[in-house]
């Protein structure tokens, strides 16, 4: 018999610690509301820190016992990040889950403060160097998580190693979503290939939303268009980052998704990946280029 996963499947997580980055709105929004009234400690790591504690204060009228800490951190800022993680480790002495969120979504070229390529910057190297530099505190905790968002768009991805950056080719905004959508799997993957056997090695999960009215379809006009027939709202949206980050069933690089046609909407249940993404050996290339990029090693 078919189950169906909602927030009352969500243990108590009073005494836990949770950074969910990009929460002012959308999915991340949503899973800080949602963790923060199931009793965890919210870290809203955020770049607009205005808006960040205007939806602090959203949270707090609806939990009165909520407990939320607004921080800055910019995904597009190496330094940024190293900062976030720095103040974070001198403030916290545990970190329980990693929701690693935060995303631009087909947007016109531009590049990071560092020179990247915005979207892999943005969604992949920035979460692969917070990760990175929070990693000694993941694994001080027991039984940590990191879940990673990727995106059925991980099927539009296939990685050029030999221009990473779009500095040759004429950018194609969805394709280079799609990569680092694809790159969101083989970070989890590779991830958790490598903390295999660590005892105090953080699970890994990833999640994606399915067809989800958000802010990130602001650049498409055909992917808002979508949203006003197709798209499930974001509380269902966020369901699979929520079973993700807290399903004590969860196995190393489980995947999570909508369990509806084409998996656009539904309740969350395990999915796959394609084919391309459980290749090893792109997997470990990105790594080793990540931190090359980055100058963050785990």
């Amino acid at each position: 018999m078919k189950t169906k996963w909602t927030t009352q499947d969500i243990p108590d997580q009073k005494g836990k610690v949770v950074i969910v980055t990009g929460s002012t709105s959308g999915l991340g929004k949503e899973a800080a509301r949602v963790l923060a009234g199931k009793g965890a400690k919210i870290i809203m790591a955020v770049r607009n820190t205005e808006k960040g504690n205007r939806v602090a204060e959203e949270i707090r009228n609806q939990f009165p016992a909520a407990d939320v800490d607004v921080m800055d951190l910019d995904l597009a800022s190496l330094k940024s990040v190293k900062s976030f993680a720095d103040k974070f480790m001198s403030k916290y002495t545990q970190l329980d889950i990693l929701i690693n969120n935060a995303g631009v979504m087909m947007c016109p070229f531009s590049r990071t403060e560092d020179g990247f390529e915005i979207q892999m910057g943005t969604n992949h190297l920035g979460h692969f160097a917070l990760t990175g530099h929070l990693m000694p505190l993941l694994k001080k905790t027991k039984g940590s998580r990191i879940v990673a968002t990727s995106s059925m768009g991980h099927r539009m991805g296939k990685l050029d190693f030999s221009d990473f950056n779009w500095d040759k080719r004429k950018y194609i905004t969805n394709r280079a979503y799609g990569d680092s959508k694809l790159a969101n799997l083989y970070f989890t993957y590779e991830l958790s290939r490598k903390l295999t056997g660590d005892p105090d090695g953080p699970l890994v999960t990833v999640a994606h939303p399915g067809a989800t009215s958000t802010e990130l379809a602001r650049h498409t006009p055909f992917f808002r268009f979508m949203n006003l027939f197709f798209a499930q709202k974001v509380e269902k949206g966020t369901l699979p980052t929520l079973r993700a980050a807290t399903d004590p069933d969860a196995k190393p690089g489980d995947y999570f998704g909508p369990d509806g046609f084409m998996e656009m909407k539904g309740y969350p249940v395990k999915v796959e990946s394609n084919e391309l993404s459980r290749d090893e050996g792109k997997a470990k290339r990105l790594w080793e280029l990540s931190e090359q990029m980055t100058g963050v090693t785990y």
